[in-house]
């Protein structure tokens, strides 16, 4: 019994195993050729696998590139994290998102293919956005950014607008991932630091949305 149970669990990670090669490879090759461009015989041979170990784990190469996208682009560990601190504040909710969603696009260990898949995928949007959007996207910003902007600005504002504050404040963190190569050529003595930009982004917008808020409640 316990030899079956050892096998099995072997298999699984076995399984687990191939499909982590195909993502890796997946990631790899449409990050290079685009969606249209990849072959799954490219896929297939980058990944050490056959054809059969793709058509097991997936049903054909748009399922495969979606899957690859939502591995790429998924913000779901970084919002997990930031609930789970459970900050009382509506400042230190806000902190907390901030911080690890700039560790999250920053940190040294995701493939260099994520960057640049998500920078095909945003040129040339494909179905894969969608689900990115409502699985991941859409979440962060209506269940948590803009339940906390609204109660940092004491219900001051509309929903479109802050969509719009909830915006900038994303926008500032994506900031040092997409222009980092910018970023590194104007400051050649730039290194970067997750937990100084998180701080500086936190306080900056921190400074702007009271700043706002103050406005709007003298108008």
């Amino acid at each position: 019994m316990v030899t079956k149970e050892r096998n099995q669990v072997m298999a699984e990670t076995s399984e687990e195993s191939t499909r982590e090669k195909i993502l890796n490879a997946a990631g790899e090759v449409f990050a290079e050729e685009g969606f249209e461009g990849a072959t799954i015989r490219a896929i297939t041979e980058r990944a050490g696998v056959n054809v059969a170990a793709v058509n097991y784990h997936f049903r054909d190469k748009a399922e495969l590139y979606t899957k690859v996208v939502l591995e790429a682009c998924s913000v779901q560990a970084a919002l997990k994290d930031a609930m789970a601190e459970g900050a009382d504040s509506p400042e230190g909710r806000l902190r907390s998102i901030v911080h690890h969603f700039v560790r999250y696009l920053l940190d040294p260990s995701r493939p260099a293919w994520m960057r640049r898949l998500k920078a095909r995928e945003m040129a040339d949007p494909t179905a894969a956005l969608d689900e990115l959007v409502e699985k991941n996207l859409r979440p962060l910003r209506d269940d948590f950014l803009r339940p906390t902007l609204r109660e940092l600005t004491s219900g001051c504002f509309t929903q479109r607008e802050l969509g719009l504050i909830a915006s900038s404040v994303m926008s500032q963190c994506l900031y040092f991932l997409q222009y980092q190569p910018i970023i590194e050529r104007l400051n050649p003595d730039f290194k970067t630091n997750v937990a100084e930009i998180a701080d500086h982004v936190t306080k900056f917008s921190l400074a702007a949305i009271r700043e706002m808020t103050r406005q709007a409640r003298r108008s």
